[in-house]
């Protein structure tokens, strides 16, 4: 038995390979199906099977294309609903790859229609669990995504006692030395308080996950639904997506429009100008956002974005057009990009304020002070007394609550998200300068 972990640490994603005897399972693979067929032929292995462990929220998986390019068969639960052609993967069903026996077990909680795929021998043995987006090293999966989106919804309260069901009586019976290897790693938004280890032991979680400790289903359910983080603008877009199977990544990218400097633009369109913070404050095309490019600049994007709307995206250079234009596919945004620039237009650029840091720390009451992390952040760590909280996921719909008699000046915790925030209040209130605080911040927390 031969497994390999892909990770993408954009998205904290992980998907495998299993190997045995010259076959080759691929598991919740990611959008880009291209490293896994590197890999197959690298090992001269066939591709006999794609399972997808749940419909998922945070990224666009490969596996139909997968399955019609290397004529696989992908097995999936058949509460997904799933509207391409599949093999039902339930409890009871079992399939080979070699010498090996995956085998589905039904694990509703952070999606009704959940699996795990246990792999046995060829002695019957268990040897690794697949946990999808059930068991987390360290965590299990949230249980408030599915209430409105999938084939199959529910609400988070079921879902979380689906959850405690679910581990107690499928996952902790099994023996200690069985490998774990989930769908997703810390910085996950599929989860609370994921580890940032890789892979894991079932006795190791039993010990050591908070979820998995002795208490009673109404504590469980408590704890499981309490300070989990907000949940982005995409992923019920994602799910129903993954459940229609997305079309071939490198079709749905090359049907991307590449513009010239001097193409007119839509002004009705969004631009987000994906360019580093100072280039943009710099130079920039009037109301647009400055998203620049960082480890969760796809997170980030189907944050402040629906995936209802069109937008231009402005790059520094073709390397970064090429790597962005891919960041955007692995949330299924590909379709949104209404054009891409390489070169920032002259026409109509303006700047952006520079603030005098002094002055402000002098005068911080002269300031509104806009204070854009999230809840959990601002309760753990007040910087600014007085400041008004829009956490950046919201602002764009909370815009109207700020008030427009002073300055406004907009802060994270350490510069990334405060160039957004300031771009998207920039681009709406007129009659005042909007300053970005950026890694400044650093220097009052």
């Amino acid at each position: 038995m031969i497994i390999e972990q892909f990770e993408d640490k954009g998205l904290a994603h992980f998907s495998y390979a299993v190997m045995s005897e010259g076959e080759m399972a691929i598991i919740d693979p990611a959008r880009n199906p291209q490293p896994y067929y590197e890999y197959a032929m690298l090992h001269d292995a066939w591709i006999v099977a794609v399972v997808e462990t749940h419909p998922h929220a945070d990224f666009v998986s490969s596996h139909w294309e997968i399955s019609q390019t290397k004529e696989a068969p992908v097995y999936t639960s058949r509460l997904t609903g799933a509207d391409y052609t599949h093999t039902p993967f339930d409890e009871g069903i079992s399939f080979r790859v070699g010498e090996l026996t995956l085998h589905a077990i039904n694990t509703p909680g952070h999606s009704p229609d959940s699996i795990c795929v246990l792999v046995l021998d060829n002695e019957n043995k268990p040897q690794a669990l697949f946990s999808g987006d059930t068991l987390f090293i360290g965590d299990v999966g949230r249980p408030d995504l599915r209430e409105d989106s999938g084939h199959t919804t529910a609400d988070r309260k079921s879902l979380a006692r689906a959850m405690y069901h679910s581990t107690r009586e499928k996952l902790l019976v099994l023996p200690d030395d069985v490998l774990v290897y989930p769908t997703h790693g810390a910085g996950s938004l599929c989860g609370k308080g994921i580890s940032n280890a890789l892979s894991s032991t079932m006795g190791a979680e039993k010990q050591t996950n908070a979820a998995l400790q002795a208490m009673t289903e109404e504590a469980f359910v408590d704890y499981l639904l309490a300070d989990q983080p907000f949940v982005p603008l995409y992923f019920p877009f994602a799910v129903e997506l993954n459940k229609k199977g997305a079309p071939f990544y490198k079709e749905s990218l090359g049907a991307i429009p590449h513009l010239a400097p001097d193409s007119e633009l839509n002004k009705r369109t969004l631009i987000i100008d994906t360019r580093p913070a100072a280039a943009f404050r710099a130079k920039h095309l009037p109301n647009s956002i400055n998203l620049h490019d960082g480890l969760k600049f796809e997170t980030w994007l189907g944050a402040i974005v629906s995936p209802k709307e069109n937008f231009y995206m402005i790059t520094a250079n073709k390397e970064a057009r090429d790597l962005l234009i891919a960041k955007t596919a692995k949330i299924g945004y590909e379709k949104n990009v209404a054009g891409v620039l390489v070169k920032l237009p002259e026409v109509m650029a303006e700047t952006s304020p520079e603030l005098d840091v002094t002055r402000f720390k002098n005068n911080p009451e002269d300031y509104t002070i806009i204070d854009i992390r999230n809840r959990r952040e601002v309760q753990e760590k007040p910087i600014f007394p007085g400041s008004l909280n829009l956490p950046l996921p919201e602002l764009r719909q909370l815009i109207d609550e700020i008030p427009t008699d002073k300055p406004i000046l907009v802060h994270c915790a350490g510069g990334y998200r405060s160039a957004i925030g300031s771009s998207i209040i920039a681009a709406c209130i007129k009659n005042q300068p909007v300053y970005d605080l950026g890694e400044a911040i650093q220097t009052f927390s």
